[in-house]
């Protein structure tokens, strides 16, 4: 038979179309042999795994573990004050008579003992003072000579009853007058041989104002020559700002910090509370009572004092000083065994009296590393890394 013209150019097309498939399979199967044996030479990737990092022996027995509690809410606030003598403890000592210091044995902020000699004073009224001393008592001499003169005339009947007591009352007169001046002398521990007054500490406690020095001129109840306070216990007065007027009541439990002595927290309540706003600082003043008997607390010293105010709700609380302030946010570190150990993040509700209070993050059944946590923190971090 024979072929038209048109078929057999479709006949021609198709050989070609099938002649330019071939190398294309081939190809294609040369590919898949080749990618088949690189999946069976190459071996797949493994996940890698971390192992947990563990307390050993040695480090664990330097840790501590606590339990989050649950207690009433309390939360500080915070107010200023600062340190004065106790009012009711203080001696101002002005001096009697007139004069001038010819030496001084003491300095501000001397602790001094009831009796001992602070500064000696040179005195025209001393010299008076030993002056009459000496006349009283030749008066007295004389007087007593006379009584017994009239004693005896009394007895023998020469002289009158009236004209003994008159004799008595005289010498009595006398001894009293004597008394004035020696109790005068003995005021300032006069020493007639070095012609000073000695001015002695009436009573034990700290210099904590002085206003003499050697050549000062002394005026009878004039300025105070100096103060000597009984630091035993002082006074705190706390700066009590409006905000913060209604939080505060007496009887409220107070802790206050000093920069002198930052790892230590003195203990009080609030005693009294002024009505009174202060016209300067316009704050309310509150008062405590602070005992002192390592005298730590000195007059003049600024304090932070922290009032606790209860509120009424329960929250998990935990010691402050277990806390991790890392990257401005706040962590603990939970313990569960030996090799898991978890850094979390916890929200605060509010501190108070070195507990603080948690909002979100713990659980009562937590346990939490209280000592050297910020080392097992880091410890954590760079193990991770």
């Amino acid at each position: 038979m024979l072929l038209g013209k048109t078929s057999l150019n479709n006949l021609k097309r198709h050989n070609m179309k099938n002649t330019s498939l071939i190398p294309s399979t081939i190809l294609s199967s040369i590919l898949g042999l080749l990618l088949s044996s690189c999946a069976d030479t190459v071996p797949p990737p493994k996940h890698s795994e971390i192992d947990p990092y563990c307390l050993n022996d040695n480090f664990k027995s330097k840790i501590a573990i606590t339990a989050p509690t649950l207690k009433m809410v309390a939360e500080d606030i915070h107010l200023t004050g600062a340190v004065e003598p106790n009012p009711d403890k203080i001696v101002n000592f002005m001096s009697l008579v007139d004069g001038i210091i010819s030496k001084t044995y003491f300095s501000l902020g001397d602790e001094v003992k009831k009796g001992q000699v602070l500064a000696e004073m040179r005195s025209a009224d001393l010299a008076d003072l030993y002056s009459q001393s000496q006349s009283i008592n030749a008066q007295i001499r004389v007087a007593e000579e006379t009584l017994k003169a009239t004693q005896s005339m009394y007895d023998d009947g020469i002289s009158s009853k009236k004209n003994l007591l008159s004799v008595q009352s005289e010498l009595a007169i006398l001894k009293a007058e004597k008394e004035k001046i020696n109790a005068n002398l003995r005021l300032f521990s006069a020493s007639p041989e070095k012609g000073v007054f000695k001015i002695k500490a009436p009573h034990s406690g700290i210099i904590t104002s002085k206003a003499i020095a050697t050549g000062s001129s002394i005026s009878a109840g004039g300025e105070t020559l100096f103060t000597i306070s009984d630091l035993s216990d002082v006074w705190v007065n706390v700066n009590i700002y409006a905000s913060n007027v209604q939080d505060i009541s007496t009887g409220m439990p107070v802790s206050i910090k000093t920069l002198s002595y930052p790892d230590e927290t003195f203990e009080g309540t609030i005693a009294a509370i002024s009505q009174v706003l202060d016209e300067e600082a316009k704050v309310l003043k509150a008062r405590m009572v602070l005992p002192n008997p390592d005298l730590k607390l000195k007059p003049g010293m600024l304090v932070d004092v922290f009032a606790l105010k209860e509120r009424n709700e329960e929250a998990l609380s935990i010691p402050t000083d277990t806390m991790v302030f890392d990257n401005n946010q706040n962590y603990v570190i939970v313990y569960n065994d030996d090799c898991d150990i978890e850094i979390r993040k916890v929200a605060i509700l509010t501190k108070g009296n070195g507990t603080t209070f948690i909002a979100d993050g713990l659980e009562e059944s937590d346990k939490i590393i209280s000592k050297n946590q910020l080392l097992i923190h880091e410890q954590i971090k760079n193990f991770q890394n």
